[in-house]
């Protein structure tokens, strides 16, 4: 099954450069003189590494450096919230707080991120919506987002998706088609949550009927929510992380990879609040934390998978 899609990326098809630059290449990318590529170096406005004392420009920066400083563009003039909306992931949860990026988490599902992303009412959103048709994960045009001109996604993490069920599994679940049996109370999410997405694609992929299945009364408000109803005995089966169901000490039948995202304005790519985030996801400490939660690929983290 095909699990992401190709997005056009017009920036990086401008030039056959590689993806870090010397300064010299910098220079001449950016139409600059050497000396005032080292002036914006010193004063902390360009993107760059240093390398046993060499400045190193990464490219896919430099584009993205460039285009927030368009002139004209409508997005700088309106102040945004520091606001993480879309959806709960443990491990995005605690790299917030641990980084000191100092933004609120308030996370309602990925529909509700998606909004309040469009809105003005939210600086970075996360989400992992499955497109069946397309089979692909967090579409813009799908989403309604590709009206943002300044719009990019950078990818997070890969998670594991699939069925969570009580340690000792009394009822010997063992496949998705086990939720329609008889008496087996299914949790779920809020029908925005990038979940349903899924679970309602897995239903009519295999033919089942949503209306005959018993659903438990309230629905789940994050990945946590629903691994605990499951672990108090309110529900026993839902779809969800694997990082949710070692949490609460569940069983787990892994059923598909997803791609969780962070969708923002260009500009707030360049903000503190998200370059402390992704500077703290590249320490060694991080990647512990990821792989103790389980579940999850963080390979591809910090790339940038959409650039409007």
């Amino acid at each position: 099954m095909k699990q992401s899609c190709a997005f056009p990326a017009p920036l990086e098809k401008m030039m056959p450069l590689p993806a870090y630059l010397t300064t010299a290449e910098a220079a001449e990318y950016l139409r600059l003189k050497e000396r005032k590529v080292y002036d914006l170096v010193s004063q902390g406005v360009i993107p760059c590494v240093r390398v046993t004392g060499k400045l190193l420009f990464p490219r896919q920066r430099l584009d993205l450096w460039l285009m927030n400083h368009l002139e004209g563009d409508d997005a700088v003039s309106t102040p945004i919230p520091p606001v993480l909306a879309g959806s709960q992931d443990p491990l995005l949860e605690w790299a917030v707080k641990e980084s000191g990026a100092e933004l609120a988490l308030l996370c309602q599902g990925s529909g509700d991120g998606v909004q309040r992303l469009v809105d003005g009412r939210a600086m970075l959103a996360g989400m992992h919506i499955w497109h069946e048709e397309s089979q692909c994960y967090n579409d813009p045009a799908t989403l309604g987002l590709s009206g943002m001109r300044d719009l990019v996604l950078i990818r997070w993490a890969k998670r594991q998706q699939g069925l969570l069920l009580a340690a000792d599994n009394p009822h010997q679940l063992v496949r998705l088609e086990d939720i329609a049996r008889p008496g087996i109370r299914v949790a779920h999410r809020q029908p925005d949550a990038g979940v349903s997405h899924l679970l309602q694609s897995l239903l009519a992929r295999h033919r089942i009927d949503a209306k005959q299945l018993r659903w438990a009364v309230h629905p789940s408000l994050s990945e946590d929510d629903l691994a605990l109803a499951i672990r108090q005995g309110e529900a026993d089966i839902g779809l969800g992380i694997e990082a949710a169901a070692r949490r609460q000490g569940l069983a787990f039948i892994p059923l598909q990879q997803e791609h969780f995202d962070l969708a923002m304005r260009r500009r707030h790519y360049f903000e503190p609040a998200m370059q402390r985030l992704l500077a703290f996801a590249r320490c060694a400490r991080f990647g512990q934390r990821a792989e103790a939660l389980g579940g999850y690929d963080i390979s591809e983290l910090g790339r940038v998978v959409y650039n409007a």
